[in-house]
């Protein structure tokens, strides 16, 4: 039996409100874990009338999973008119924020088993590429030399700040100012070094690329 009596809501309404608990719960439990039940119950309906708003438990897992990684790419899209770094270090503000804010959801859904999910493993790729996409946008518009090992170094960017972001220490003031400034130095030095070869970056321990658009560092 449902927990309590449900309050009358427009279908779209319902809709969104029983994909919000799905994500909400999964602070808790893997997408795996999650239970119709229990979230039905949460809502106040009966299990049967959940599936009057999902297909099947896989559109349900679908729906949760494709309203999380709407807004964690909703969340990283900087505004097109700012300048080339201004735009980088809103993409990365973006990132942290979200990341940061949303550790366990995250966790649970976009790096953990969701990624493989056979409900939801295309939604989570497709949101990576968007991301990925953008890394890429970054780097041309910082005026930086094209090369066809871009879209190899803006993933391996991606996992590394998803890395700093899901496991940095939280607890000091300046702690996120950090966060970002840390990201935006790994996304200078990774993706500024494609032109050149390594071994002469080794050797002189220069950055491998000069762009008067290119910041130098991140600020203090």
């Amino acid at each position: 039996m449902p927990e309590k009596r449900a309050a009358r809501l427009r279908p779209d309404e319902r809709r969104a409100q029983l994909v919000a608990i799905g994500v909400d719960m999964l602070a808790d439990c893997s997408l795996d874990e999650l239970s119709t039940d229990a979230v039905a119950r949460r809502a106040g309906i009966s299990r049967g009338l959940l599936f009057h708003y999902f297909d099947s438990k896989r559109d349900f897992y679908r729906s949760v999973v494709r309203r999380e990684c709407d807004a964690f790419a909703a969340a990283t899209a900087p505004d097109a008119s700012l300048d080339p770094v201004a735009w980088m270090r809103a993409f990365i503000a973006g990132f942290v924020a979200y990341v940061t804010g949303r550790r366990k959801v995250y966790r649970a859904l976009v790096r953990g088993a969701a990624g493989s999910h056979p409900a939801a493993g295309d939604i989570v790729e497709a949101t990576r590429a968007t991301l990925a996409h953008r890394v890429v946008e970054g780097q041309r518009r910082l005026g930086m030399a094209p090369s066809p090992r871009l879209t190899l170094a803006a993933r391996s960017w991606l996992a590394f700040a998803e890395e700093a972001a899901t496991g940095w220490p939280l607890d000091e003031p300046d702690a996120l100012d950090e966060l970002r400034a840390f990201l935006e130095t790994g996304f200078v030095r990774l993706l500024g070094t494609l032109d050149r070869p390594a071994a002469l970056a080794e050797q002189t321990g220069a950055p491998a690329h000069s762009s008067a658009n290119c910041p130098s560092g991140p600020s203090s």
